[in-house]
């Protein structure tokens, strides 16, 4: 699919996905008039990015962990510094950190709807 496709399907502008490729989260194909060709599985790997950078990671490490998956990942775990692990490893606390924050207020929301009768009809479960 050529970028425009991609761009409708995902939300994101052509600009941030050429970025995203620029940066090496993503990768195109180019067809013999130089046009991008986007792959079908390129749409989760953008919504992915999308939640990642939403999450609060860095372009960075969002290839170090696009890299890490599948095949690719026994290689790249094989070569993996102790600089790189570290540097995993902080973010990895700073997403679980994030996680409980969340959550907490998840929780919060939750409580309050309940408390102030409009769990049922929002839709949450006081549980």
């Amino acid at each position: 699919m050529r970028i425009g496709e991609l761009s409708r399907r995902t939300g994101v502008a052509t600009r941030l996905l050429r970025y995203y490729e620029e940066q090496g989260l993503l990768a195109s194909a180019r067809s013999a008039n130089g046009y991008r060709d986007y792959a079908e599985a390129e749409v989760e790997t953008v919504e992915r990015i999308r939640g990642l950078l939403g999450a609060g990671m860095t372009t960075r490490l969002i290839r170090m962990l696009l890299d890490m998956e599948g095949v690719r990942g026994t290689e790249t775990a094989a070569q993996c510094t102790r600089t790189v692990a570290a540097e995993i490893a902080g973010e990895l606390a700073g997403v679980e950190e994030r996680i409980r924050c969340l959550s907490r207020s998840r929780d919060t929301m939750r409580a309050w709807l309940v408390t102030a009768g409009y769990g049922q009809s929002a839709g949450v479960d006081p549980g």
